[in-house]
């Protein structure tokens, strides 16, 4: 078979979770690059795969990125993975897809595990319409920025540091205090654990005591605004259609000939003027 990059999600916790497509692929690929191989190797040990590895990180990405491009175009089976989830999602990845798809190689993805997703269902937050922004800005003001987002942006998923959650629940309560978050922490793993609560809520709670492990922050958007109370059609053309029914125009022709003239709702009109009578 022609060479090819197989782009593998792993684990995000619980080593059961990868599937069997997922397997295959690394017991068939000529070359693992992994985020680190120490960690790989305990999942491939795991499932008896004798594969070999390199080392793919953010370090080395583009050296070893033309050089596993040789070993595709050469007919190597190049299986890539991080150290959770899927790659280029927060983790190593994106160099070598991009120098596959310049070099005319195929890239297959293979669907698998994502603390995102996980995190997102989790949450009970809306998932009609979210979007992931990778980690969170460290400094308040951008943090700030981050945070102060409409309603039509969607829900926000993100990955943050545990010793920064207090930190960053506290800029989102000053921002909007009522907000629904889920702090999803350990997914999938012993101690997994997703609290739901608003922004002021959970600024309180993680306050004097960080979470300990991974954690995704989901953020639901902002309530939209209620729509303004109907203060009726304007007064002038109220008055208008009043005067008309005075000089002897019936009520509903008077207010359909102002709604015509100024673009306004002739039921609304005739309602407002029976209402003065």
């Amino acid at each position: 078979m022609s060479g090819r990059l197989v782009v593998c999600p792993t684990p995000i916790g619980n080593l059961e979770d990868i599937t069997l497509r997922v397997l295959a692929a690394l017991r068939e690929a000529d070359v693992i690059a992994a985020e680190d191989t120490r960690h790989t190797r305990a999942l491939l040990e795991r499932y008896g795969v004798n594969a070999p590895l390199v080392s793919y990180h953010e370090h080395n990405e583009e050296r070893r990125a033309a050089e596993l491009v040789d070993r595709m175009r050469a007919g190597s089976v190049v299986a890539l993975v991080s150290d959770a989830g899927m790659p280029l999602v927060s983790d190593p990845g994106y160099v070598l897809v991009r120098a596959c798809v310049a070099a005319g190689l195929a890239v297959e993805v293979l669907p698998g595990p994502s603390a995102a997703l996980t995190a997102l269902v989790a949450s009970g937050l809306p998932s009609d319409s979210w979007r992931f922004v990778g980690f969170l800005p460290r400094k308040k003001g951008d943090l700030r920025r981050a945070f102060s987002f409409g309603p039509e942006a969607g829900t926000l998923v993100a990955f943050e540091s545990p010793r920064r959650v207090p930190a960053s629940l506290e800029v989102l309560a000053s921002v909007d205090p009522s907000r629904p978050v889920a702090v999803a922490r350990e997914l999938t793993k012993l101690h997994e654990e997703v609290v739901r609560g608003t922004a002021a809520e959970l600024a309180e709670r993680y306050a004097e005591e960080p979470p300990r492990g991974e954690v995704v922050l989901v953020v639901a958007p902002p309530a939209a605004a209620a729509p303004a109370a109907d203060a009726g059609p304007p007064a002038e053309a109220v008055d208008a259609v009043a005067r008309l029914v005075d000089a002897g125009a019936k009520p509903r022709v008077a207010a359909g000939v102002v709604a015509e003239l100024t673009g306004g709702n002739a039921n609304a009109l005739y309602r407002a003027v029976a209402a003065k009578r």
